[in-house]
């Protein structure tokens, strides 16, 4: 199995190491520390090593931060985590603030009188997460303190050892673009910034640009390292070369100068202090790296990383292969429904429905000679009242049984070497409520709207997010997270910087992948969210029109469960979507399918009555 069913956090942990972190601040002079849920890379996931946030408090979400002082702790977290922090952290320490109203910038001006000294680690912070923080504390009259050392690795005496995952290579029929090119075009985008070199901290990033993948870190297929990519092409890859077989070695050596981790800050002085002008990306480079720089003479210029939009504007083997993967997934999700719909209510619980799932990715991959190499992130496996919990990770100790007159809400993904994919469906158990079914209803109506849209050049994700939500707001409903995450090529599931959400602030291009994921919960009873990945389509002019329009295509193929639809709240072009794309799911995948699998999605994708409604 890729997915393990541990218990998720441990409230019980906080206290010891609590008080341990305290004894240390102490003894160093600090009131204070903040510990977010971050590596030096930004990430959101992170290797063993690298999972402070969770040894010291127990709260196992992949957003957060600690602040602990001498006399209290608070626990910051966005809208997906507000139930499981509370099921993960010892609440007799910590405080729960929210990550988006109330985030530490804020909370420190408010919370922190003066002189108070609140150390932080400049490696997993930010240059713009430190400005802002540094602002805040003075206005408070705190002083925020960067460490050397970072306390949680001095008192984390079992603290595992670095990842060391081998470096394999990503084809070229995968990637569609030799990787000299690419960072050919980098160098070229570098000095057009007015820099001589630019530090890529994101491991997706250099994956991309040296067409490698690795295994460093859960369900991503990374390398962590990190490169400094030259105007002038003399490029530098960092990265710890036990990871590298004799073959990547050689073909690394041909891109790059060769580089152990130990020697990246050497290097990043050096070239500093030969007045080099060094492009950091203020949203991923470690405030760390901007010290050194400016420490050393030399001058920051602020740039985002190069590699984001040509990582995120997928190239036609790429899409290609997206295409190809969400066949291959669809094919693996419908084997799963139709076997879950001939369970009785009341006998799986949620870990078989995952393991069951993984078993049909892994034999369709083997059928179709495209191997399952992971799943892209942990199966969110929610029955009931779990299903409410946005980012619920089902373990052994919160499994509940799949029980008649619940919805069921299963959201999961694959990594395949041509595509990353990630869907949610939502089915009921029995027979479901009406209520459940007027709000499913109104779920679909946004995941449609999103999915017909036709949108201007120059189109940002926060400018439509609305859309999705439309229906539900008319009945006095909202979901706290945005509508959609970017979505990379066998890299992260969640991509940036492309999404649709409030905060969406980059332009979709043709090209980008993002999810359509509207979704409505109700606290302790159920949680519904369909989700499907869309292509933005190139701008094409609409017949009587006056502007070329984007579009999106929709890549994820699988039957959304009619059963829960009440096709009187939808209009004639929603119904007319929903039957088109179900027809062209079993188009898709019936070729794929046989026996009472096949018969199932014959039924699964029927056409709805429509009535006369316009």
């Amino acid at each position: 199995m890729f997915q393990t069913f541990d218990s998720a956090g441990d409230p019980a942990v906080a206290k010891p190491r609590v008080a341990l972190l305290r004894q240390w601040l102490a003894a160093n002079g600090l009131d204070g520390f903040i510990v977010p849920r971050a590596d030096e890379h930004q990430g959101e996931y992170v290797a063993d090593r690298s999972a402070r946030l969770k040894w010291l408090t127990g709260f196992s979400g992949s957003a957060g931060v600690a602040i602990v002082l001498g006399d209290r702790a608070v626990m910051f977290v966005d809208g997906r985590y507000t139930l499981q922090v509370r099921q993960e952290v010892d609440l007799d320490i910590f405080s729960i603030e929210s990550l988006v109203d109330n985030p530490p910038a804020t909370w420190i001006k408010d919370n922190l009188g003066k002189g108070v000294r609140l150390g932080f680690d400049p490696w997993l912070q930010t240059i713009g997460d430190v400005k802002a923080l540094k602002a805040s504390a003075e206005k408070s009259g705190a002083v925020l303190v960067p460490l050397e050392k970072n306390p949680i690795d001095v008192i984390w005496k079992d603290q595992p050892e670095p990842p060391l995952a081998p470096v394999e290579l990503h084809p070229i029929a995968f990637a569609g673009e030799l990787a000299k090119d690419k960072l050919a075009r980098l160098a070229e985008a570098i000095g057009k910034d007015g820099a001589a070199h630019a530090v890529l901290t994101d491991p997706s990033s250099i994956a991309w640009a040296f067409d490698i993948r690795g295994g460093d870190v859960p369900h991503t297929p990374l390398a962590l390292g990190f490169a400094v990519l030259a105007a002038d092409g003399s490029h530098l890859l960092f990265m710890d070369q036990r990871k590298f077989s004799r073959t990547v070695a050689a073909y690394l050596t041909q891109l790059a100068e060769l580089h152990e981790p130990s020697e990246f800050e050497a290097a990043i002085a050096g070239l500093a202090k030969g007045g080099a002008r060094i492009a950091l990306d203020p949203v991923l480079a470690a405030e760390k790296l901007r010290m050194l720089v400016e420490d050393n003479g030399g001058t920051v210029i602020t740039a985002p990383d190069p590699a984001r939009i040509p990582r995120a504007t997928k190239n036609q083997a790429e899409i290609n292969g997206a295409r190809a993967a969400h066949r291959r997934d669809g094919a693996a999700v419908a084997k799963l429904l139709c076997w879950l719909d001939r369970q009785e209510p009341g006998k799986l619980d949620e870990i078989a429905v995952v393991t069951k799932l993984e078993e049909c990715r892994r034999s369709t991959g083997e059928e179709t000679q495209m191997p399952l190499r992971d799943v892209s992130f942990d199966t969110i496996s929610g029955a009931g009242p779990n299903g409410a919990i946005m980012h619920y990770r089902v373990s052994r100790a919160t499994s509940r049984k799949l029980q008649s007159g619940e919805l069921f809400l299963l959201d999961s993904g694959g990594q395949y070497q041509d595509g990353t994919t990630d869907i949610t469906r939502t089915v009921p158990i029995g027979t479901p409520t009406e209520e459940m079914r007027e709000r499913f209803t109104l779920v679909l109506k946004g995941m449609i709207g999103i999915s017909m849209l036709r949108f201007p050049p120059g189109t940002r994700g926060s400018e439509i997010d609305a859309v999705a939500r439309l229906a539900l707001w008319k009945h006095g409903c909202d979901f706290a997270h945005g509508t959609g995450h970017g979505v990379g090529s066998y890299l992260a599931v969640h991509e940036g910087p492309q999404r649709i959400a409030k905060t969406g602030t980059e332009k979709l291009l043709a090209g980008m992948i993002v999810s359509n994921e509207p979704g409505y919960y109700k606290e302790g009873s159920y949680g519904i969210r369909i989700e499907n990945l869309i292509l933005v389509t190139p701008a094409e002019q609409i017949e009587g029109g006056d502007i070329a329009m984007h579009g999106f295509e929709t890549l994820t193929l699988a039957p959304i469960d009619t059963r829960l639809v009440r096709s009187d709240l939808l209009t004639r072009d929603e119904l007319h979507w929903l039957d088109e794309y179900h027809a062209r799911v079993l188009a898709e995948l019936g070729p794929m399918l046989d026996g009472e699998t096949l018969t199932w999605l014959e039924k699964a994708t029927a056409p709805l009555p429509h009535d006369q409604k316009s």
